[in-house]
């Protein structure tokens, strides 16, 4: 009898990239559910003698899923597979009841030996996986995208992590194509009245240039400054110092994940302050003329029982689109 297996997770590559990742001779019946809710009922379904599930989804998180199976007794050997690589990250989740933990990108061997290590497949068997499952799996460029960036953005939230001794709240990247007009509403989350810090850094390479927004919460500093283990006076000068310094941190981390997954490779220049204690539309009227049309990758990040809080906005420029899609639509056609 076949084994009833579900991937969870919202991302429709990961989807995708998890099912063709499987053991081809391992007799399974493969479901998916795009978000934690969904993946609940298909384990109360009986479709779900194994789940992989993803921890950053919509409607309820890996975590709330993992919750919410040891609440209510749920039959289902959980194995998580995420981007989000924080230490922290893996010990919730094993605490949670989750067998094991797998990051993104997937690597076939090792699941085979996660697989093999709890008993859960052979190696031995002859049926094949119906791989059929996957060919409705229709995955667009900006989901892809969403993807390399939901991977890099963990990356970027482990080393942070390491540094501060902390743990890092991480959500569903959002990615689109916006104009400079538009710009306003990719900070939707951010209040207008509220007073900001925002630096900018360049990055160029491979034909793709664009600059990285990172915009602060002024109210942080002091935790800030805890926790790079800072005890001096916060002045306007080490006010700077810290915001480029964290700047520097989150923008690296994620352009070395980003660019490892399309293999290509920036150049990064200096972070540049635009302000501090202004207002969005300030940030805007100072750098809107240089965005145009362009892809905007948008993460917010947030450290927990911090009042720390930052936007990263990655803003692609316009000539750098089709170099870009080209690179991503790499990856689609290796799925």
């Amino acid at each position: 009898m076949s084994t009833p297996i579900l991937i969870c997770d919202d991302s429709s590559l990961a989807r995708k990239q998890m099912a063709r990742s499987l053991p081809e001779d391992w007799d399974v019946n493969i479901s998916f559910a795009t978000n934690g809710l969904e993946g609940v009922e298909a384990i109360q379904q009986g479709l779900a003698e194994i789940m992989f599930l993803d921890l950053n989804m919509p409607e309820m998180d890996g975590y709330e899923v993992l919750e919410a199976i040891r609440k209510l007794d749920l039959p289902t050997m959980v194995i998580v597979v995420s981007g989000d690589v924080q230490p922290e990250a893996y010990q919730r989740v094993i605490n949670l009841g989750a067998l094991d933990f797998i990051k993104k990108p997937v690597d076939n061997n090792e699941i085979i030996n996660i697989l093999q290590k709890y008993g859960i497949y052979s190696g031995v068997t002859s049926a094949s996986t119906p791989r059929t499952a996957t060919a409705d799996i229709k995955v667009d460029i900006f989901e892809a995208y969403q993807e390399v960036a939901n991977i890099a953005m963990g990356q970027a939230a482990d080393l942070l992590a390491r540094l501060l001794d902390a743990f890092i709240v991480l959500p569903v990247p959002k990615v689109s194509m916006i104009e400079a007009s538009d710009l306003r509403m990719a900070l939707h989350q951010i209040d207008e009245n509220e007073e900001l810090s925002a630096i900018c850094q360049g990055f160029i390479g491979s034909g793709i240039a664009g600059e990285a927004l990172i915009i602060f919460n002024d109210t942080s500093f002091q935790d800030i400054a805890e926790l790079m283990k800072y005890d001096g006076e916060i002045d306007e000068t080490m006010q700077v110092e810290l915001l480029t310094d964290i700047s520097s941190i989150l923008t690296g981390a994620f352009l070395k994940g980003f660019t490892q997954q399309l293999d290509i490779t920036f150049s990064q220049s200096h972070p540049m302050i635009l302000g501090q204690h202004i207002k969005i539309p300030d940030i805007l009227n100072q750098q809107a003329a240089h965005w145009d049309k362009t892809l905007a990758i948008e993460i917010s990040y947030s450290i927990e029982k911090r009042n720390i809080q930052c936007e990263l906005l990655l803003l692609f420029t316009e000539d750098s689109i089709e170099p870009m899609n080209d690179r991503v639509s790499y990856i689609l056609e290796e799925q």
